[in-house]
């Protein structure tokens, strides 16, 4: 297989990633519902304090902050076009691509590698253990060397929510990138790369073991042909299984790479585990299902994208 693996890998991940990229956007304004605002606050919003006489004295009437309202991917999206304009649906696409290119190339073809290796020569058998195993080692790799696009793209999506006088306003990935390097350091680039790595290999492990085994099983039981229809079925259930394996570690994995350090402050995270124990703490344990639907509605509608494109590329380089 060798380069041909990552060469076909990376064209259906580009195309898959680029094409859901919206969706990817909504689910990550969603995981950062709740978290405190790390801007300073806006007068204009506070509320007003009523001074209450008693005699000579004024005592200040207690100030009643209601928590914003929790919406879903829809009004999110509606919001997002509303305040932001359309072309907001694509805030760090330029890094999906980018992040696509390394991460995703790099899992695939390794998977394929890991594949052509580990599958018994006598039997042709590639089993489910081992199938896992390729998925989380190929995940974990790939996450490593695509982590500098992954903080760029979770930046760049969520800058839109910040107050104007608070955006990064990255031009670009490249901007981004050379933006964090100057100003937080190259190691800024490899934050939250832990989560990055745990959440790469979760997915790969649940998405691609789980396609090939579910595949493999409907050609087996003679359901279905290999063909579209094998395809589709097999990537969304994949999808699915890979969508409610994640969530937990990409809701913690956002807010990390989102967390502004301010000189002299301390973090408003100390890692992945504190970051955690907040959230739930604050929000309760299904906060780490926040984004959920539109996970899985990109999730199902990326990994479909993506092994249906996949197949059909392996169709056209069949002979190369």
């Amino acid at each position: 297989m060798g380069l041909k693996g990552f060469v076909e890998g990376g064209i259906a991940s580009i195309v898959a990633g680029a094409s859901t990229h919206p969706l990817d956007l909504i689910k990550v304004r969603m995981q950062l519902q709740g978290e405190p605002s790390l801007a300073a606050p806006n007068p204009a919003m506070q509320p007003l304090i009523r001074p209450a006489m008693a005699g000579n004295i004024s005592i200040p009437a207690l100030r009643m902050v209601e928590p914003p309202p929790r919406v879903g991917p829809v009004s999110i999206g509606v919001g997002i076009v509303r305040s932001e304009g359309v072309a907001a649906l694509f805030s760090g696409v330029s890094a999906t691509i980018l992040r696509q290119t390394l991460y995703s190339a790099t899992r695939m073809g390794l998977y394929e590698v890991l594949r052509g290796k580990w599958t018994d020569p006598e039997t042709g058998n590639f089993s489910l253990p081992r199938k896992i195993a390729a998925g989380l080692v190929a995940g974990g790799v790939g996450a490593a060397v695509g982590n500098p696009a992954d903080v760029a793209m979770v930046r760049m999506q969520a800058d839109g929510r910040l107050p104007i006088n608070e955006r990064r306003n990255y031009k670009s990935v490249v901007d981004a990138i050379g933006q964090m390097s100057k100003s937080e350091g190259v190691t800024s680039l490899w934050r939250g790369s832990a989560l990055t790595v745990n959440r790469a290999m979760i997915v790969t492990a649940s998405q691609l073991a789980s396609y090939d085994q579910i595949k493999e099983m409907i050609l087996e039981k003679g359901v279905m042909r290999d063909g579209i229809g094998t395809h589709v079925t097999a990537s969304f259930a994949a999808g699915f299984v890979a969508a409610v394996a994640s969530n937990p570690v990409d809701v913690i994995k956002t807010r990390v790479m989102n967390m502004r350090v301010e000189a002299g402050a301390p973090p408003p995270y100390s890692g992945a585990l504190d970051c955690a124990l907040k959230t739930v703490k604050a929000e309760g344990p299904m906060a780490l299902y926040k984004g959920f639907i539109p996970t899985i509605s990109r999730q199902g509608p990326f990994t479909v994208v993506l092994f249906v494109t996949l197949e059909q590329i392996r169709k056209v380089l069949k002979d190369f």
